[in-house]
This record gives structure tokens, sequence and C-alpha cells, in this order.
């Protein structure tokens, strides 16, 4: 079987993409708006991209009508954000964070999600959280336009806070104990307690 992507309706080609792209890990995004208001979403399309400068990105891309989405909105406004790991315990609450609210309405309200005030940034951080990355936006890059279009952010790390709960014996981060989420096809997630290990060639980096 061979796809044309490029050929198919927006919608067709998406569903082809996040159905075989993954598991795709979940940026569990707070942004604020320049009145103050907060706003909390979830995105699938997420990476790290460099340690030195600590940089992140995640893909905000239009809404169904083509609008950007409250994210968006907000960073154009106010270019701080934190990204937040979303595990198994608080993944319907992430869930929740997606529905579209109008504009200014709290999803941590709404999701029923505590807050605490960030330390370097001005959006609101998720309490309980076991890794979240305050950023500073280094630059946007938008592809294409109207419905589905993507834009990129592109982040700066100013500061990682990680619960001492999910530590390993050696002090980093333990993906049994993280239990994160990652994003499937549809409806269907993964979770990282699952886990082999593959020992890498001499050399590789």
């Amino acid at each position: 079987m061979q796809l044309d992507l490029s050929a198919l309706p927006a919608r067709e080609a998406h569903a082809w993409m996040i159905s075989t792209i993954l598991p795709r890990p979940i940026a569990w995004v707070s942004t604020v708006s320049p009145d103050g208001r907060p706003n909390l979403a979830p995105f699938s399309y997420f990476q790290a991209v460099s340690a030195r400068p600590p940089l992140l990105m995640f893909v905000a891309a239009n809404t169904r009508d083509g609008r950007p989405k409250d994210t968006l909105r907000n960073l154009r406004e106010v270019p701080e954000f934190i990204v937040h790991l979303v595990p198994f315990d608080q993944a319907e609450a992430m869930n929740a964070t997606a529905a579209p609210l109008p504009y200014g309405e709290s999803e941590f309200a709404h999701a029923g999600v505590s807050a605490v005030p960030a330390a370097r940034v001005r959006p609101l951080r998720v309490a309980a959280a076991p890794v979240a990355f305050e950023c500073a936006v280094e630059r946007v890059l938008a592809f294409g336009e109207g419905p589905g279009a993507a834009n990129v952010v592109f982040g700066r790390i100013l500061l990682t806070h990680v619960r001492e709960d999910v530590l390993g014996p050696d002090g980093r981060p333990d993906p049994a104990r993280l239990d994160l989420v990652g994003r499937l096809g549809g409806e269907a997630y993964a979770r990282t307690r699952e886990i082999f290990t593959v020992a890498r060639p001499d050399g590789a980096p």
C-alpha cells in the first residue's frame, strides 16, 4: 500500500499520520492571556529539540474552522508557557482540557486541575505534574494556511521541575515511576510501564 498524503483531504492525511507516527509524547501546555486568564491544553506533536541551548517544540494546529487555538493566541501576546508531562493518573484530566471552551474560560477550573504559580514565567503550573518545563518562546514557524495548518512553537527551557517521587536509585527520572501516557491513533493511548533495553553500538551518540 502506498499513500500520497498531499493528495488526500487534510483530515484523512491527519488520520493516517496519527495512526502511524506513535506513540507520541503529550505536551500539556499552560499559557496565559494578557489580562491574566489561564489556559491549559494538550498537544501530541511534541518533542525535545536541543540540549544546548535547551529547546523543545510542540505544534499548535489551527482549529477546524481555520482559527488559531487559544494557546497560540496567548503566546503571541505573552510569549511564555509551561509544558507538563502527563502521567496515567492525570490522563482523564488532560483529556478534559481538550474541550473547546470559550476563549478566556479556564481549563484548570473546567477539569479540576490544581495550579500553583510558576517560578520564572507568568502561566500557572499544574501542581501534580511529575515534570514541568517553564519556557520562553524562541520562535514560532507557520506552515500552511487554514484548518489544520501547523504553527510550530519552539521554546527555550528556563527551569525544569521534577517531582522527587519519580526519581530512581540513580537520581534520574524512572520511566516506570513517571508512568507517562503517549498518544496513539483515535482515542487510544500507551503507557511507559512496559520497558526493554537494547545496548547501543560502540561510538553511537
